[in-house]
């Protein structure tokens, strides 16, 4: 990892694997309410025109030029931060004869980052509006893919002491609704001279020449914050419920329990490999008993969160069956508890867990993210072989204890009705 200047680092993994090259640019700050959805506002104003590519049709024409490169910006949420990815894949200009591809590449994204459409210190209004009406249409549009609605509707509940946390990475309609182009152009600025930038770069380039490319960018040179990725909650003793009726074939239920476990903490092997057994694979406890063995759940599945401490459990069933699922799901949770799985059982955990690691090596974006984190968390840097000696040492009874430290914090019910099929 280089560090180009204060708060902007360029991390380089060259590979043989790939025949283009992925440019991934990430603009990290604090995650908080309001910016949330100025900042997945401005990506679509950023990959929509620049000063020198004023129509979308210009963009996609420069992109047509560079043999077909792929380019696009979005928001994602990872713990206590809220980022901005910008991301480009283009063909590696060695196997085209063609040495200024790459240039040319780097050059677009100067161009879409430094020099967007604007008129009088503001953004092109006609711009600003359409993608303003487009971004609320879409975030209203959530609301009708019910298992995403509930996994966010789980995610307010847990965190209802923070109302940043309980936002979603792309913020909230009412928000946007109130977002001036003023606003939008203070939120742009504030990213640029304000967020840590990390760049990575995957494919058969080097270090050098990446570095050569990206020495002419002028970012400003003011501080940059560096939040705590991670996000802390305590435990609170009382259960938080929601009920929410809509007209819906399919109910869902879904749970979130508090496990004080992170990213950086030993426990976090332990923690992964309980989750393959509770609900993370199909051999799983949720998915055998709850889902195969009693048939009261078209899906049941848990996943992690090692960056805000908390597991989440996600079912969609008949609405009727909530207190016999509920139950279900708790006595697999004590059968984990009490050690109530076979070896045999943990060693396919253990043996898939493996294998997902081995299979994104072979994938340009999981390896950009465990380069992100490595530079966020230097000290959790592991090769391949070590991670995996790591997760195979896991014994059953650090598995048990993980399963006890789990406390159960939030139930939503999404309750629908057969009525209305």
């Amino acid at each position: 990892m280089l560090e180009l200047q204060e708060g902007v680092t360029l991390s380089v993994i060259p590979t043989q694997k790939f025949k283009t090259v992925r440019i991934f640019i990430r603009f990290t700050t604090t995650h908080e309410r309001r910016l949330a959805s100025q900042r997945t506002l401005l990506t679509s104003v950023l990959e929509t025109s620049s000063a020198k590519y004023p129509r979308q049709t210009d963009l996609s024409a420069q992109l047509a030029q560079m043999y077909g490169a792929s380019f696009g910006m979005n928001v994602t949420k990872k713990g206590n931060l809220h980022q901005l990815n910008v991301s480009m894949s283009l063909v590696n200009g060695k196997y085209l004869s063609d040495e200024r591809l790459l240039s040319d590449g780097v050059d677009f994204l100067e161009e879409v980052l430094f020099s967007p459409l604007t008129k009088d210190g503001l953004f092109d209004e006609a711009t600003f509006e359409l993608e303003k009406a487009n971004l609320i249409e879409y975030i209203e549009s959530v609301q009708e893919d019910k298992q995403a609605l509930a996994g966010l509707k789980l995610q307010e509940l847990y965190f209802d002491s923070s109302s940043d946390q309980g936002v979603p990475s792309f913020g909230l309609a009412q928000d946007l609704r109130e977002t001036s182009n003023a606003d939008l152009m203070k939120a742009y600025q504030k990213m640029m001279s304000e967020d840590q930038v990390d760049i990575i770069v995957v494919g058969d380039v080097t270090q050098e020449e990446m570095a050569q490319l990206f020495s002419k960018w002028s970012f400003s040179q003011t501080k940059r914050v560096q939040p705590d990725i991670f996000y802390h909650q305590d435990f609170r003793p009382v259960v938080s419920e929601q009920v929410l009726r809509e007209n819906v074939t399919q109910s869902k239920l879904n749970l979130a329990y508090h496990t004080d476990i992170y990213y950086t903490d030993e426990e976090v092997y332990a923690l992964t490999v309980f989750n393959g057994l509770f609900g993370g694979f199909p051999h799983s406890k949720l998915f055998m008993n709850v889902r195969e063995k009693e048939s009261l759940a078209y899906y049941a599945s848990s996943s992690i969160d090692s960056f805000r401490g908390l597991v989440t459990v996600q079912t969609g069933i008949d609405g009727q069956n909530r207190g016999k699922v509920m139950h279900l799901i708790s006595e697999q949770l004590t059968a984990l508890a009490q050690g109530d799985f076979s070896q045999q059982a943990l060693l396919q955990t253990k043996a898939m867990i493996q294998n997902h690691l081995l299979l994104s090596l072979d994938n340009a974006q999981a390896l950009t993210e465990m380069e992100y984190l490595y530079t966020w968390l230097p000290n959790t840097r592991k090769t391949p072989e070590e991670y995996i000696e790591k997760v195979m040492q896991v014994t059953k009874e650090e598995v048990q204890e993980i399963a006890k430290k789990l406390r159960l914090q939030a139930v939503f019910f999404l309750e629908g009705s057969e009525k209305h099929a």
